[in-house]
């Protein structure tokens, strides 16, 4: 089942980059909240509270119990944007969501088990795939969708089509790969270069025995003298 959080919001007076800018000054994040035919709302949202309250939380599949003004509805993040350097959340979009209408939204894939062909086959884990899109009512979206890969073998893979969500119409292609199993990556030694073999192979400078010895010879007559 869906995660459950909720949270406090109160209505934003003013819109626009500068009331937004005051509203992050103030310690809190501006957002909206809009769906079924009601005028976008702008909203703002204790800051702090909010990264606690989504802390380990999958937020694209959580259902959020939002209370403006003491009346509660229940939503789902659309989107958070945040700083592109800085993990501070810059703002939120919510949607109304009701009980007897199916939404759609994106729930994470997470593989579990240790592929045969990784333990005794030498192979590497690749997920191609870490969310679909599904189609489902409210209480039955959950909060994530696990797919075994146990017996996964190198050069086979599990599809979209192999996932079973309950009450829920999968809407991303099935023929989509969301995990495989690829051959152990080798790399070939690189070929010696020129200047490497020179190295390797270092020039013996000797004189021809001829030259030597008259050098010697010499070396002794002036030593006579």
């Amino acid at each position: 089942m869906a995660q459950i959080v909720s949270l406090t919001a109160e209505r934003r007076p003013h819109t626009g980059k500068g009331a937004a800018r005051q509203t992050r000054f103030a310690s809190k994040v501006p957002a909206v909240i809009y769906g079924h035919g009601r005028p976008t709302e702008p909203l703002a949202l204790d800051a702090r509270t909010l990264e606690q309250a989504l802390a380990g939380v999958e937020w694209g599949s959580a259902v959020v119990q939002l209370t403006v003004d003491g009346t509660t509805v229940r939503t789902l993040i659309r989107e958070i944007q945040r700083h592109p350097v800085r993990p501070d959340i810059l703002h939120v979009d919510f949607y109304e969501i009701h009980a007897d209408e199916k939404v759609r939204l994106r729930v994470p894939v997470h593989v579990v088990g240790s592929p045969e062909g990784v333990r005794n086959q030498g192979g590497v884990l690749d997920q191609v795939t870490r969310d679909v899109e599904i189609e489902v009512l409210p209480e039955h979206i959950p909060d994530r969708v696990e797919v075994d890969v146990t017996a996964l073998t190198i050069g086979h893979s599990l599809h979209v089509r192999d996932l079973v969500i309950p009450n829920a119409h999968i809407l991303t292609s099935g023929e989509l790969t969301i995990a495989t199993v690829v051959p152990p990556r080798t790399e070939a030694a690189p070929e010696p270069t020129e200047a490497v073999a020179e190295l390797a192979e270092p020039e013996l400078i000797r004189k021809p025995r001829e030259e030597a010895e008259g050098e010697e010879g010499e070396a002794e007559s002036e030593a006579e003298d």
